[in-house]
């Protein structure tokens, strides 16, 4: 029976090697003690009971061998994919990595050679650069352009930047951080680009169960069929259902000739599932799951909400408008504060951890994420905090 998740429960993770909790100190210079954690993208908050109780049996059997027959878990990917997203996937299209960060990597050293450059829309979610770097291939930055406080593409100027070395498009769709929900037509346009270019397109869709009221997320083979043969998607249930521990994600391409293409790198790499994981993922996605993620997504727009009117309130500081994930992106320009400067008031006056925004590419210098998957009470004070590290500001 479904059990009313309590998104309210303060829990401690401190102690829990939390990396959001327990690394921040050394990373941010906020100590846990009376700061506030609003940095790395895992969530405050138990995931479904469901997914509970399936870690449970396994401890109950206690028998941790080798994981075999993943059919139960494929089913739960279609299931899932063909119920909140319309999209009909083939079981062989389906393959099991340990995250996105590893499914993004397994296809730069799929679908690249080192020194090829691969095309990021920037500022992205700065593990994907890190992964290029550390390959030995080449990014290629395009930025976003701006349009009433909110990311558009820029496809001329994109266009015009085109050598011919470039061998892949990696795409974040939701967008991570400006939380945009690309059009079907922007998805169209992208595509488009892709085959105009000749590039493999990544598209890292982890965000995509996390979208807020008035929006709709098209998945990218229904916006657009006819790039099929050059499309990996990328899709998990660790961001939607706060189980990223759990390293698991899903990597699934249509075309056959790429799968093949895939899997030996795979293979390669001696990757095989791990079990909990497998068992998580399997237990959240299902009904139960769908109807956390339901009433996750309401609190969610709830904290979007109270944020945005606190800290909006504060001249100088601007939220982009959140359509989807659970991160707040925080333009502080209208500050005429030096970066150094705004970011001491948030982390040594208002004692919150968070993310900085050049380390999402060109565009993020003046920017500041805030995780908002955190109990309001956490919220409420975070904004109260900032509040008052600007009041010379209001």
């Amino acid at each position: 029976m479904f059990r009313t998740p309590d998104f309210d429960e303060l829990i401690d993770r401190r102690g829990t090697h939390s990396a959001k909790w327990d690394t921040m100190e050394k990373n941010y210079g906020v100590s846990a003690s009376d700061g506030i954690a609003m940095w790395v993208a895992d969530m405050d908050f138990r995931p479904p009971a469901c997914v509970q109780q399936a870690v449970e049996r396994m401890a109950s059997h206690g028998v941790y061998g080798y994981f075999g027959d993943d059919r139960t878990n494929s089913d739960a990917v279609r299931w899932w994919m063909k119920t909140r997203h319309g999209w009909e996937v083939a079981s062989e299209a389906i393959f099991t990595t340990h995250g996105l960060v590893n499914g993004t990597a397994l296809c730069v050293d799929a679908f690249t050679a080192p020194g090829d450059g691969v095309v990021l829309m920037t500022p992205v979610y700065h593990a994907f650069a890190r992964i290029i770097r550390s390959a030995g291939r080449q990014v290629v930055e395009c930025r976003l352009g701006t349009e009433e406080g909110r990311y558009v593409l820029d496809i001329p100027s994109w266009d015009a930047q085109m050598t011919g070395r470039e061998r892949m498009l990696i795409l974040c769709s939701p967008h991570n951080p400006g939380g945009r929900v690309w059009t079907a037509d922007e998805l169209r346009e992208i595509a488009a680009f892709c085959k105009r270019h000749d590039l493999i397109l990544v598209a890292d869709e982890i965000h995509h169960d996390l979208v807020m009221p008035g929006y709709r997320h098209t998945v990218m083979p229904l916006a657009a069929p006819d790039i099929t043969d050059r499309l990996v998607m990328m899709t998990a249930t660790t961001k939607t259902f706060n189980i990223a521990g759990a390293h698991i994600g899903n990597v699934i391409i249509p075309d056959e000739a790429l799968r093949e293409r895939f899997r030996a790198r795979m293979n390669a790499h001696g990757i095989s599932p791990n079990s909990f994981g497998m068992a998580m993922a399997t237990a959240a996605y299902s009904p139960e799951g769908a109807a956390w993620v339901d009433r996750l997504v309401a609190y969610i727009d709830g904290n979007r909400k109270l944020f945005d009117d606190g800290v909006n309130a504060i001249p100088g500081l601007r939220s982009m408008p959140l359509e989807a994930t659970y991160l707040a992106w925080v333009d502080l320009a209208g500050t005429g504060m030096e970066r150094a400067e705004f970011t001491a008031r948030v982390e040594k006056q208002a004692k919150i951890a968070v993310n900085h925004g050049p380390s999402f590419g060109l565009g993020g210098d003046s920017f500041l994420r805030f995780n908002l998957a955190t109990p309001r009470a956490t919220v409420v004070e975070a904004v109260e905090r900032l509040q008052e590290a600007f009041r010379d500001l209001q």
